[in-house]
């Protein structure tokens, strides 16, 4: 069995967490908090080395908790306590150790922490007048989870060209007749092209809608790697390689690349037939870890999903609806109408 790491607080001895709002690792028992490179001067007892130590033996120092209901996976630091799955609120239990992942480059720590992303979430809901009752109440908003999902993050140099056909019509009258001049043009664009911070989920059987509608993360909030940014949250383990992503990223600059050459193309009276090719010439991938609150409700054997962007606060919902409002909705409705109807039928409007 491998060494269990904890960070302690100098000052106690006490677990550490990582506090979001102080963007400072925090001891709960003697209220002290400390920045990382306060954590990593304060190793006399040579927890220092230990940290090093479990960051190079990242695999073999995180363990996999395994739901028995519905089959999800959550990789968490050993210090982490998941009392309840986030996907369907069952009881989770401690598997084997993980298998197959890596260890992370780049990390974005969450900005806000747990109270502050119910606070969110109610704010949200209070804008939404059709939501069931228990959908917004505290014990529901209090399984929100604070997990780190996997992305693969590209930088790359390229070379890229487009071939486009464009026209031109002219129209003008002459005596009785009326002219039309039709300009047919072979259109030829190339650039060279620097992709920054492509970022594809690095997991395969994750919903892409709600991956894809939180992003953007600022390029700018990427910080190398530390286990210790995982005390207190849970995170996902990736299943999906570089050679997995290729061509999804080749795609995605290649979509980049055509919107940014369409977008020299004007004075023309028609676009079309555009063909565009990206070359890779150079490119750098990091395996980085970013944040996202998650809050799941079931109603009537339907997965509901929110989602918050940890760093920006972007918001993705999925949301259900409370079929009794909207039949009071409705009978209001009809009741407006009946009375409106009555009102002109005795002429009173």
């Amino acid at each position: 069995m491998s060494a269990t790491v904890t960070y302690k607080c100098p000052n106690c001895g006490a677990g550490l967490v990582f506090d979001a709002e102080k963007q400072s690792f925090s001891c709960d028992f003697c209220i002290s908090s400390f920045t990382e490179d306060e954590l990593r001067l304060s190793g006399a007892d040579k927890r220092a080395e230990e940290a090093e130590r479990a960051e190079d033996e990242f695999r073999s120092e995180l363990r996999e908790y395994h739901c028995d209901s519905c089959g999800a996976e959550i990789l968490t630091d050993k210090s982490t306590v998941a009392d309840f799955c986030y996907y369907c609120h069952n009881p989770i239990v401690l598997s084997d150790r993980v298998s197959g992942a890596f260890r992370p480059t780049k990390i974005i720590p969450f900005k806000f922490d747990k109270d502050e992303a119910k606070k969110i979430f109610r704010d949200y809901c209070k804008k939404k007048w059709f939501l069931p009752k228990d959908y917004f109440s505290p014990e529901h908003s209090d399984k929100i989870c604070g997990i780190y999902y996997p992305f693969w993050v590209v930088d790359a140099d390229s070379s890229a060209g487009m071939n486009a056909k464009a026209r031109k019509v002219r129209s003008w009258r002459q005596g009785n007749y009326r002219y039309t001049e039709t300009s047919h043009y072979a259109i030829t664009r190339r650039a060279n092209i620097h992709f920054e911070d492509i970022s594809s989920s690095a997991i395969s059987t994750e919903d892409k809608a709600m991956l894809e509608g939180i992003l953007p993360y600022p390029t700018d909030e990427y910080l190398d790697f530390s286990i210790p940014y995982l005390q207190g949250y849970q995170a996902k383990k990736r299943d999906l390689s570089r050679e997995d992503l290729t061509e999804d990223v080749r795609g995605k600059m290649t979509s980049y690349a055509e919107s940014l050459l369409s977008s020299t193309v004007v004075g023309y009276s028609s676009v079309d037939s555009k063909s565009t090719s990206v070359s890779v010439e150079k490119s750098h991938w990091e395996y980085a870890l970013t944040p996202i609150w998650i809050l799941n409700y079931m109603r009537k054997g339907k997965n509901y999903l929110y989602a918050m962007n940890g760093s920006t606060g972007k918001i993705y919902g999925e949301l259900p609806v409370s079929i009794p409002k909207l039949a009071i909705l409705g009978g209001l409705v009809s009741l407006a109408v009946g009375i409106v109807s009555f009102l002109i039928g005795w002429g009173m409007l």
